[in-house]
């Protein structure tokens, strides 16, 4: 199958690319997709990798262009504008990136006849509810990330697949595993925010399942994230322990507490149901403990290596 990927630059890009070629990614499971009889060999495809130096989807003669020549039979779009701080002070890039970028990706999609998955993420909710948040549940960003993120979500046509993910970490690019391993050198206690609840998702484990989705032209809105919750306090706490340092040395604070404060809010639940995987007989991604414990070793490596 002719697959093209945005943001194949990212995180998740790098391990969407790893999957698709049947390569085990840093920190990942076996390189198998998800399927509802259990796992089945990867495979290999025709792959365009694009990201902003290639094919900038804020520019709809770009995707155009790109799509009539490549012609894709599935798009895998990570692509997006995620610093969430920046958003909030260049709402026209944030919106032209995550929303109309959007736009100009299902346009060319619909013009080849190919399928959309669209990765989307835990702040189209406002972080107010009680329990985990359902496919189903009326989504209410508070931010301008998440605001324009669910604008993507609404250009995507009829058919396509979505799926909302949280708190990514993989072995490519920074993320607060990333984080945590290097201040972890340093002297002193650390402090991290023990009032905003998520689950930690690792990429190396939903590359697949988004793999997955997509080849199957599963339509409609997905959670996927791995399976439990914390904080970012408990979070830091468990990739120390799990390197072996002293996960007494994190203190939790409030977000309130953070200086400089933060200019966008930020959902304080945010834990995502992934119902919609359930119900459709597809397996659930590992703990996030199980993905902590494997990306942590691969992390090390690399830390060491450089």
């Amino acid at each position: 199958m002719r697959i093209l990927i945005t943001g194949a630059d990212g995180q998740l890009g790098r391990d969407l690319l790893d999957c698709l070629a049947g390569r085990v990614p840093d920190g990942g499971l076996r390189c198998a997709l998800l399927g509802p009889e259990g796992p089945r060999p990867g495979l290999q495809h025709e792959v365009l990798a694009t990201d902003i130096d290639t094919m900038r989807v804020d520019d709809r003669d770009a995707v155009l262009t790109t799509f009539t020549a490549f012609r894709p039979e599935l798009v895998l779009h990570g692509g997006a504008l995620t610093a969430v701080e920046r958003c909030e002070t260049d709402v026209d890039v944030a919106y032209a990136v995550n929303a109309t970028g959007t736009r100009h990706v299902a346009e060319a999609a619909a013009l080849v006849g190919a399928h959309v998955v669209y990765v989307s993420t835990d702040y189209v909710f406002d972080g107010t509810a009680s329990r985990p948040y359902r496919e189903w549940d009326t989504p209410c960003p508070t931010s301008v990330y998440g605001a324009s993120k669910l604008g993507g979500e609404r250009e995507c046509r009829p058919g396509s697949t979505i799926v909302r993910t949280s708190w990514l970490c993989g072995a490519h690019g920074a993320n607060i595993v990333r984080t945590a391993l290097r201040l972890a050198h340093a002297e002193g206690e650390l402090r991290f925010v023990d009032d905003q609840h998520g689950s930690p998702t690792f990429t190396a484990d939903l590359a697949p399942a988004v793999v997955t989705l997509g080849l199957d032209r599963r339509p409609g809105i997905f959670h996927v994230t791995n399976s439990g919750a914390t904080t970012w306090w408990g979070l830091v706490r468990a990739v120390l322990a799990e390197a072996g340092g002293d996960p007494e040395r994190v203190h939790p604070i409030g977000t309130a507490e953070l200086d400089p404060p933060l200019l966008a809010p930020r959902p304080a639940y945010s834990v995502l149901d992934n119902m919609a995987l359930r119900l459709c007989g597809l397996p659930a991604l590992p703990d996030w403990q199980d993905g902590l414990a494997r990306l942590v070793p691969a992390l090390q490596a690399q830390l060491a290596a450089a």
